[in-house]
């Protein structure tokens, strides 16, 4: 296992916790670490490390880990029985679920001996304020947790009552969290970690983009994702987007779903669509650029990432969307920034009456729930940095 090199100059040490579930929590995590140093631009005042925890603690939570990430890639409608499962039993806010954990969470505290604590993931919570304690720093160490559900449909273990401070997306989550029993004033309401990348101009332009990928910079482009686990009804939608009548062209992306990829690059060539078919892309934030339409499931992060383009989405609901994602759909529907997928044919509907909007990126955006926020990530990195 390779462990980061810490510099042990640093007047402030930041260490942000995750798990790998899905892609969202990991993303969010390097958006915090992007901001800040973004922000600092100075490795010898403020160091950031990024790890996951509660994972290689024993093969128990590694199992739930991967549990979890092979329905999300095979059966997806099948999460709400782990979100109920989780939600009912609570082994991560659990005495006996810290102590199987034995001693890793504690000494990953020590050996790092961070100033603050950040974590962006619900199941990771109760476990560091447990080993805060027995790391013998909390109250010295500031421990915040970034919440990344932006709806009352949260995790409850978002809610930890020994954190210093909660960072919630918006007035959902907060009303959410506070009925779960955090304090008002432990919680601040800033927005969606999303990665500055999202924020800035695209690297690569929308010619240069698609013409890399053999496709035409002109024609209508739709950006049909699985997500990181490559879950969703991704083939359906495809054979189904052949009968929309205008000119269009299709990027697809299978995330870590090898069957996927397989099957859609056997679909592509009987297709006589223009299509790109891609298991994963470094430069997303500038594909969302040279995108036309998203159609995806409802993740948090993803959809976010979407509206800080102006990216108009097509929401998957043909698959049953997991608990905590289902407000986020409901949210992007209400503020008109999303429409639903509620059966396959209604893609073609979508497609054919999409209006491609100039300067798109320039576009206002709804206030209500904080959508317009999305440059949160700098107020979140500043909130942290406060603590050092």
């Amino acid at each position: 296992m390779n462990l980061h090199v810490m510099n042990e100059s640093v007047d402030c040490r930041i260490f942000i916790c995750y798990a790998d579930t899905g892609g969202g929590h990991k993303h969010a995590a390097e958006a915090v670490r992007m901001a800040i140093e973004e922000l600092v631009q100075d490795s010898q005042s403020v160091e950031v490390i990024v790890e996951t925890v509660i994972q290689k603690t024993n093969d128990l939570n590694y199992l739930f880990v991967e549990l979890y990430n092979y329905l999300l890639r095979n059966h997806q409608n099948w999460v709400k029985y782990y979100w109920w499962i989780i939600e009912l039993l609570k082994p991560n806010q659990t005495r006996l679920g810290y102590k199987l954990c034995g001693t890793y969470p504690k000494d990953t505290i020590v050996r790092v001996q961070p100033s603050v604590i950040v974590s962006v993931h619900p199941m990771v919570n109760h476990y560091i304020a447990l080993a805060m304690k027995d790391a013998g720093v909390a109250g010295k160490t500031k421990f915040v947790i970034v919440v990344t559900d932006p709806s009352a449909c949260l995790w409850s273990g978002w809610a930890c009552t020994e954190a210093d401070l909660i960072i919630a997306p918006n007035d959902l989550a907060r009303d959410r969290l506070i009925d779960l029993g955090i304090a008002p004033d432990r919680i601040s309401i800033i927005g969606m970690p999303i990665e500055p990348m999202f924020l800035h101009p695209a690297t690569v332009g929308r010619e240069d983009l698609l013409s890399h990928l053999g496709l035409d910079p002109k024609l209508l482009t739709i950006l049909l994702s699985g997500g990181w686990a490559g879950g969703g009804a991704v083939a359906n939608i495809y054979q189904t987007l052949q009968q929309v009548t205008r000119p269009l062209q299709v990027v697809i992306l299978c995330g870590h779903n090898d069957s996927l990829l397989t099957e859609m690059k056997q679909q592509k060539e009987q297709s006589k669509l223009p299509t790109a078919v891609l298991s994963y892309t470094e430069s997303l934030s500038s594909l969302m650029s040279a995108c036309d339409l998203l159609v995806t499931k409802g993740g948090g992060l993803t959809t976010f990432e979407a509206v800080a383009r102006r990216l108009p989405m097509a929401i998957d609901l043909l698959t049953e969307p997991m608990p905590q994602e289902m407000g986020t759909v409901n949210m992007l529907i209400e503020a008109n920034l999303a429409k639903p997928l509620r059966k396959v044919d209604d893609i073609v509907a979508i497609v054919e009456s999409l209006k491609i909007m100039e300067n798109r990126e320039s576009q206002a955006l709804p206030t209500m729930h904080n959508l317009d926020r999305t440059e949160a990530i700098y107020d979140i990195a500043k909130t942290i940095l406060s603590f050092c």
